[in-house]
């Protein structure tokens, strides 16, 4: 055995699954505690130090529950687009597990924006739903959630629905930049980016601090999340193999 492969068989590498099992085993509970830790504190500041808004009043606070939710939104369908590319040009172990997993949280956080930005909405356009630019979107990109995750258990050979699946969610990322650039792109009622800007938050420090936190701790909830169902999934595949051949055997 040369020296190359002998390093391997020490250290193996990451893209293992069951490698990967053990280290999701590790890692998730330590994420779910940060995850605790940021939502208490980033709660308190939301709902209790932050100060009203002096047009919406305390209506304002949906802001620290509706803008993570769809950050998280979008970056679940980015994590699933480079997925796709890891099935597709790296055929990486790993990279449907990861896609397949990501899809019903993001469709979760989807809905999570879709229905806090219909409260936040009606006592202040006057109307739980319109048919604006970034709501549109939103929308769509719900649906394409639920059409991957259909589109993935309804074909049964495993590699097809990797691979059919990866280019649907590469094509559906087009959508993506519309929902990030429609409030510039067309008219709409939604108020331009306040956050991520080039010369700066226009924010108050102290409703962007309470909204920064708040993102971290959606983000380290979906780590937690993400994790703990790459991990179901990689057990779900690991009973199928045994079932298959377990039933090769039999016969």
């Amino acid at each position: 055995m040369s020296a190359v492969s002998e390093s391997a068989v020490k250290r193996p590498s990451i893209i293992n699954p069951g490698r990967f099992a053990g280290i999701a085993d590790r890692a998730v509970p330590i994420l779910g505690a940060l995850t605790a830790a940021s939502f208490a504190v980033g709660l308190y500041f939301a709902l209790w130090a932050s100060p009203e808004d002096y047009q919406q009043g305390s209506t304002v606070r949906i802001m620290y529950i509706h803008a993570p939710s769809a950050y998280i939104a979008l970056m679940a369908y980015v994590v699933m687009t480079s997925a796709a590319l890891g099935t597709l040009v790296w055929r990486h172990p790993l990279a449907d597990v990861a896609a397949r997993s990501a899809a019903p949280i993001g469709a979760a956080f989807t809905l999570a924006t879709l229905a806090s930005g219909a409260i936040w909405g009606k006592p202040m356009w006057g109307a739980w739903w319109v048919w604006d630019a970034r709501l549109t979107s939103m929308l769509i990109l719900f649906f394409m959630y639920l059409g991957l995750m259909a589109l993935s258990r309804a074909i049964e050979e495993p590699v097809r629905a990797a691979r059919i699946t990866a280019i649907a969610t590469l094509i559906g990322f087009i959508n993506i930049p519309i929902i990030k650039f429609s409030v510039d792109w067309w008219n709409t009622l939604h108020q331009g980016a306040s956050v991520m800007r080039l010369d700066g938050p226009t924010m108050p420090a102290s409703m962007l601090t309470p909204l920064l936190v708040m993102a971290l701790a959606f983000t380290l909830l979906f780590l937690t999340l993400h994790l703990a169902a790459m991990r179901t999934e990689l057990i779900r595949r690991r009973a199928r193999s045994i079932r298959m051949r377990t039933a090769r055997s039999a016969d």
